[in-house]
């Protein structure tokens, strides 16, 4: 389709324009992964939000450029392959630059709620939380930059996320897919703007502690303290309708098993096993279960499928290994060995601009070396050797919290980009204009996230607080998972440990019964991971998740072909109209302007009744 079109070089695929649209598109992206981040710590694939809202924004200048006569260079798909690389890897850092997790698990927020005398705490700063950022964050990319072409042309690797996000980018460009992309991106401002104005709606009802819609006892009172409420959100019913059905029924499941049944039988041991004058959030009592529960589960889940696809990658690399060395020996049959006209072309343009193997080495060893010597001024009880350590095992797969968020960063950065040079394979994009173009979005994610963290730090002041808007659980955990492996398991409230393990060993047996069953049934086993997740932070998210799965499945039933073509797209305006809105309501917190009204149920004996009253 695409054969009469001229490809331009690498340097041409890189214009002011496309980078200018994905700075903005950075932005409203940090924010979105950014506000998840601190809340439930589900964050769903982007890709498509970014290469959509990216051809929009171009096209729309392209067209009024053309009409100008004013118009040197068309919008190609290359350069919608640029934009969308340039936002996923700024909008990354939010996501694997630890704001959610490990940076603020080192908080004195954080380090209160974990252990009683608090312990060794570093604050965030915007000046070293940047520094620490732009010295850790670019060895990912010069880490797999050598293995691109063994990796997509040689083993053919799938790359989900890339392939998907490759074919809809090449579909956006055929005179189909444009009509189809038009009116995706009305649906998508249609929806976009009715969640903006809807987070603006609630903002007058929550003047107050616990006010609002999204606080609202929908399942009543006794369901809502143990955290069963419809929250109204736009944001979670929009990642309902993109995560699949079984991922939100577990997390639903996962509530109903901890927050229905386990923390209230645990809470009737108290004085017995652990004090009855605890603090609410002391890790030595309830808080400790729901933490440590969680934690078992998430690393009994993780490890299975950490060893499960390390072992059948290893197995697919043999085979594909052993079929070349069989079309090498000319033992193949015709079929193995012929090859399609679009894979010799893509294979003749991701080969073209070689990005040369020294220079990959070369600027992973200085960046690795400017890192040894600067990380540990930032983090003192980290030495420059365990530094060194990390940097010679990362290219191939944590000390403290710290050394937990160098590593994070390199393989984050790494799976990023491997995923982006499989769209630019299938977009025939260089790989050079891939590489410069994740080069230029790391480097303002290094400074747009943690200026979007500052930003949500100084307008919440709760923030990391439990029970707050933004509670940052996964920060908890994290501080806590160092602090285990630090003290041991002398940290564990009494009869924790055993129920660790059994829900660690639990984790295992049902993916081991998950693969054991097949395609065919393993799509109705839960997923222990996602079922961990209320275990912390309740499933007030999970029903309004299980409520846009519900919403989709309804509008499958009655066009599935919209609900394939749109469903998409109206969860991410959804998702994106309530994270634009987070931006003028933290202005209006730091300025110090708070909504007239509050908004709120309140128990009256055996009654309840609404209370609506002006805010002071």
């Amino acid at each position: 389709m695409f054969e009469q079109q001229e490809v331009a070089s690498w340097r041409n695929q890189l214009t002011l324009r496309a980078f200018v649209v994905s700075f903005l598109l950075s932005i409203l992206f940090t924010v979105i992964v950014m506000k998840l981040n601190l809340t439930t710590g589900i964050i769903p694939a982007l890709n498509i939000s970014a290469g959509l809202l990216g051809f929009f924004f171009i096209k729309t200048w392209t067209k009024f450029l053309e009409k100008s006569g004013l118009l040197r260079q068309p919008f190609t798909r290359q350069e919608n392959t640029v934009i969308q690389t340039c936002v996923v890897a700024s909008s990354g850092i939010a996501n694997s630059g630890g704001f959610g997790n490990y940076l603020f698990g080192m908080s004195e927020t954080v380090a209160k709620q974990s252990t009683e005398d608090r312990g060794p705490f570093k604050n965030p700063s915007l000046s070293w939380m940047i520094g620490f950022l732009f010295v850790v964050s670019f060895l990912g990319l010069f880490s797999v930059v050598p293995l691109r072409k063994v990796m997509i042309v040689d083993f053919k690797l799938t790359y989900p996320s890339g392939t998907a996000t490759g074919h809809l980018i090449n579909s956006f460009h055929t005179p189909t897919g444009a009509k189809l992309a038009k009116k995706q991106v009305r649906v998508l401002g249609k929806f976009l703007s009715l969640s903006f104005l809807w987070g603006f709606f609630q903002w007058f009802y929550t003047a107050g502690d616990s006010c609002g819609f999204a606080d609202f006892p929908s399942l009543g009172l006794k369901a809502y303290e143990n955290r069963f409420f419809f929250d109204f959100s736009a944001t979670y019913v929009g990642v309902g309708m993109i995560c699949p059905y079984i991922i939100n029924i577990s997390v639903l499941l996962g509530g109903i098993l901890s927050w229905g049944l386990m923390w209230p039988l645990i809470d009737t041991k108290k004085g017995d096993w652990y004090p009855a004058d605890l603090k609410p959030d002391s890790l030595n009592g309830l808080q400790g279960y729901k933490v440590f529960i969680a934690t078992a589960l998430i690393l009994g889940d993780g490890l299975y499928n950490f060893f499960k696809v390390l072992s059948r990658t290893l197995i697919a690399l043999s085979s594909q290994l052993r079929r070349r060395n069989a079309i090498s020996a000319g033992r193949s049959s015709p079929e193995i060995s012929r090859v399609s006209y679009d894979e010799q072309r893509r294979n003749e343009f991701f080969l073209k601009d070689q990005i040369p193997t020294w220079f990959a080495v070369a600027g992973y060893v200085a960046i690795a070396a400017v890192s040894t010597a600067t990380v540990p001024h930032i983090f003192p009880e980290l030495k420059w050797y365990h530094i060194l350590v990390i940097y010679i095992f990362a290219p191939a797969l944590a000390f403290r919290l710290a050394a937990c968020g160098v590593m994070m960063n390199i393989v984050s950065t790494a799976s990023d980009l491997s995923q982006d040079f499989k769209t630019g394979y299938l977009t025939l994009s260089s790989p050079r204009s891939m590489f410069v173009s994740q080069l230029i979005g790391t480097a303002m994610g290094c400074i747009i996230s943690p200026c979007v963290f500052w930003l949500f730090l100084k307008a919440f002041k709760d923030l990391g607080t439990p029970g707050s808007e933004y509670p940052a659980p996964y920060a908890t955990v994290f501080r806590n998972m160092a602090i285990m492996g630090v003290e041991g398991f002398s940290s564990l409230p009494k009869n924790c440990l055993y129920l660790c393990y059994g829900f660690f060993g639990a984790a295992i047996l049902i993916n081991l019964i998950k693969d054991a069953l097949g395609e065919k049934w393993a799509r109705f086993i839960p997923n222990p991971m996602a079922m961990a997740i209320p275990f912390y932070i309740g499933s007030y998210f999970a029903i309004d998740a299980c409520v846009g799965s519900l919403i989709l499945f309804i509008w499958e039933k009655m066009d599935k072909a919209k609900a394939d073509a749109f469903g998409p797209v109206v969860a991410s305006g959804l998702i994106c109209g309530d994270g634009i809105w987070t931006l003028p309501s933290s202005v209006l917190a730091l300025a110090g302007v708070k909504p007239p009204i509050c908004m709120k149920f309140l128990s009256r004996g055996t009654n309840a009744k609404v209370d609506a009253f002006l805010g002071s």
